[in-house]
């Protein structure tokens, strides 16, 4: 018996080599961690059970029957994140380059396969050269299935992808329908077609970085959410990420102790708005001084700057929150801003998690290349997310709500449960300057009676109040009290119940 002990235990030891010492070394010289080494960091000490250590290829061409190695590339397997169930692949980059093969993506298929039954959410850690040539359309097709359970997987389990190396041609779509996309600066990259095609047909000349690097797609493509300057980061970022979720769609978001009185007054509020309505504030601090311990998981930080998206805290719970920020094109709507945000919202809506939106927003973003670019199409995803979610809503207006923006941002009409409001909002059509200027043209001649007209319209509607006699602001309240005022909301609709027409789905402009 003890022999056959010592025979498991070798074959196990085999597995943890990977590619073996000096690939493992060539790995580390690159400021980058093994496949296992990733796993140890992201999951809590010891709670690992690994999956599938034995399984290798089954591939016999190109020489490969003397190239086999125990687990094929990929680790896979279950544990635990703060004590909380989740399912993991790591690719081990040492063995072929981390390629997919047949087996490779069998293995992570049926550790997706087991989240879905039960209920726990996919951490991807990703670092693969691709699809394994030597099997030709049988890797192919391993993708194919690793594509399929994405998207079933989709708004039944929360997905997050880490890239963690190199991630191209059609490895790309499996992150591309996660919920959530990671990546390592200088390390990573993503690319449907590499540099060297790119070159080929286009005649461009871009390196790896600048084609398909970290700072490429969380600042202009928008793929990615966050980049981290090293594995060890990243992945601890992951964690606290995950904290912030539940598990499945069956479940709430976790309640997490907090020590931050639910009726904290925030005095520094009410002198945040500047007196004049074209200077900016930075509606971060809004954000952050309503959160617990203020502590605000911000994502796509470097995309799309005019609107904030990301996670809070109230009285323990996880709120996802969305807001105009003055501080970038004045907080205007604009195509990147919409799409950012509706992914954001639908994501909070799939897992049953309450949104929060700030509202500062002077209208959508004029020009021409927003026109052709189809901000039309693009500001409708906005409409059509906040409209389509159920769970429940606060709204809470700081300054400026004009036009469609105004509707748009969680109003009453599109079914916001709960629509408070500063004292120094104003709800209305447009400013005062631009609704003058058309109301009265035949005046515009005479400075005096302009500038009093304008006195006239600000006076009239440069507030809250003219809503909140209609019923479409619930309450105009003190900006100190913002905190205990949407906390009590969101503890009052915690049992809300919503009832949409019999369908399929809606069809979202996409």
């Amino acid at each position: 018996m003890q022999e056959v002990i010592n025979a498991l235990e070798q074959k196990r030891e085999r597995a943890r080599q990977g590619g073996g010492a000096k690939r493992i070394e060539t790995q580390h010289a690159k400021g980058k961690l093994t496949a296992r080494e990733r796993i140890d960091v992201l999951l809590d000490p010891g709670s690992f059970e690994e999956y599938d250590m034995f399984v290798t290829h089954r591939t016999r061409d190109f020489g490969m029957d003397k190239q086999i190695v125990p687990g094929d590339g990929v680790v896979t397997g279950w544990g635990t994140i703060n004590g909380r169930l989740t399912y993991v692949f790591s690719q081990d980059f040492t063995v072929f380059g981390g390629s997919l093969s047949e087996t490779h993506a069998q293995k992570i298929c049926k550790i997706m396969d087991l989240a879905v039954q039960n209920g726990a959410p996919i951490i991807g850690l990703n670092d693969s050269g691709g699809a394994r040539i030597q099997e030709g359309v049988a890797s192919l097709g391993g993708y194919a299935e690793v594509f399929w359970r994405n998207v079933q997987a989709s708004g039944a389990v929360p997905q997050i992808s880490v890239i963690m190396g190199p991630c191209a041609g059609g490895a790309v779509y499996s992150p591309a329908m996660t919920d959530f996309i990671y990546m390592v600066k200088d390390t990573s990259y993503m690319f449907v077609t590499g540099p060297d095609v790119v070159k080929t047909v286009t005649n461009e000349s871009v390196t790896h970085e600048e084609l398909g690097g970290a700072s490429t797609h969380t600042r202009i493509s928008s793929v990615a959410d966050a980049a981290f300057d090293n594995d060890i980061e990243t992945l601890l970022e992951v964690r606290r990420l995950f904290d912030f979720l539940p598990l499945s769609a069956r479940e709430k978001a976790p309640r997490v102790a907090t020590n931050d009185q639910v009726d904290r007054r925030e005095d520094s509020l009410d002198t945040l708005i500047p007196a004049s309505a074209n200077m900016p504030y930075d509606m971060r601090e809004v954000v952050e001084k309503v959160a617990d311990e203020g502590e605000f998981l911000e994502l796509q930080r470097d995309h799309a700057g005019n609107i904030l998206i990301g996670f809070i805290r109230l009285n323990g719970q996880s709120v996802g929150v969305v807001a105009n920020q003055p501080l970038v094109l004045a907080g205007c709507l604009d195509i990147n801003a919409s799409k950012k945000a509706a992914r954001f919202i639908r994501f909070c809506d799939s897992f049953d998690i309450p949104i929060l939106t700030f509202v500062d927003v002077p209208g959508f973003l004029p020009g021409v290349a927003q026109e052709y670019g189809g901000i039309i199409k693009h500001g409708a995803k906005l409409l059509f997310a906040y409209a389509e979610a159920t769970v429940p809503k606060v709204t809470v207006i700081t300054r400026k709500a004009y036009g469609g923006a105004y509707d748009v941002m969680a109003s009453k009409h599109i079914r916001a449960d709960v629509n408070y409001a500063w004292p120094s909002a104003e709800i209305a059509v447009m400013g005062a300057k631009g609704a003058t200027e058309i109301l009265y043209r035949s005046e515009l001649g005479d400075a005096e009676k302009i500038a009093a007209r304008t006195k006239e319209y600000e006076d009239r509607f440069a507030n809250p109040f003219v809503a909140a006699e209609r019923g479409f602001i619930d309450d105009v309240i003190m900006p100190h009290n913002t905190r205990r005022r949407v906390a009590r909301a969101f503890e009052s609709l915690k049992n809300k119940q919503a009832h949409v027409p019999i369908k399929k789905h809606g069809n979202i402009p996409l």
